[in-house]
């Protein structure tokens, strides 16, 4: 069997492997357009495996044509509101559980300078 337009197949690898598609337009280099039950894109004849059963969908159908001719119902999207985004508090400067190394001053280091002695004339 070819995949020619319309053909139902079933999806043999990637993550819609397993759920039916069906042919929606014929590619270069044995790559075909499908839809239904996976996802609208580009795949690989290899990765398809073709059923007996075509469909009558003209070239480049919409999600829901190709749906409604498979029997099933096209899964409806809802889009969310853009709403405030939540904002993240910071971190409260809790005490930790060992205690924090003070700073002390250091006493000044008595340094002894040699007396200059004076240059005689």
């Amino acid at each position: 069997m070819t995949l020619e337009l319309g053909r139902v197949c079933v999806k043999l690898a990637g993550r819609d492997a397993g759920k039916t598609c069906v042919v929606i337009d014929t590619l270069d280099n044995g790559f075909v357009l499908i839809d239904g039950e996976t996802r609208r894109r580009k795949c690989n004849t290899l990765h398809l495996e073709p059923t007996q059963h075509t469909l009558n969908v003209s070239a480049k159908a919409s999600h829901e044509d190709v749906m409604k001719a498979l029997g099933l119902e096209p899964k409806k999207t809802v889009k969310k509101k853009a709403g405030a985004r939540p904002r993240t508090l910071r971190k409260s400067k809790a005490p930790s559980a060992t205690p924090a190394k003070t700073t002390a001053a250091k006493p000044a280091a008595k340094t002894t300078k040699p007396a200059v002695k004076a240059a005689a004339k």
